[in-house]
């Protein structure tokens, strides 16, 4: 399922990321807006009406070859420790660390990555200076 780098980057454009949002969700507060289908006998959402919010239909779906990629264009893998980055492929795969690592593996993690050449999509360490100056600004 390889495809060149110019067809990977049309498909991208093509990719669908629309966010459906529910009925009347911007109206009330407790109506969430996570998306739920119209059932209302004159919702003007169920009846596809011009100017009403679009429903999800098949036609919004994205091209199979690049459904789930990350908007760069790289595979979304989940990592947990440095050992993990050993199976990626540089140019296909990307990293994601796991919220749950800390600190001191994060930095292994992203050292092995710079060595690897492998992309880290949440690759930035916020430092206890960083995190001083901000307790600073908020006092």
């Amino acid at each position: 399922m390889s495809i060149d780098d110019k067809e990977k980057k049309r498909l991208m454009k093509l990719k669908n990321d629309k966010d459906f949002k529910r009925q009347n969700s911007h109206k009330h507060n407790r109506v969430p807006s996570s998306w739920r289908k119209a059932i209302g006998r004159h919702s003007n959402v169920r009846l596809k009406k011009k100017y009403a919010k679009n429903m999800p239909n098949p036609g919004y779906g994205s091209p199979k070859k690049v459904r789930g990629l990350h908007p760069s264009g790289l595979t979304d893998n989940l990592v947990h420790r440095p050992e993990d980055l050993e199976d990626l492929d540089p140019e296909v795969d990307g990293a994601r660390i796991a919220s749950k690592v800390g600190g001191r593996k994060r930095e292994a993690i992203l050292e092995k990555a710079a060595e690897e050449d492998i992309h880290v999509f949440n690759g930035e360490i916020e430092t206890n200076e960083e995190k001083e100056d901000e307790h600073e600004e908020e006092e």
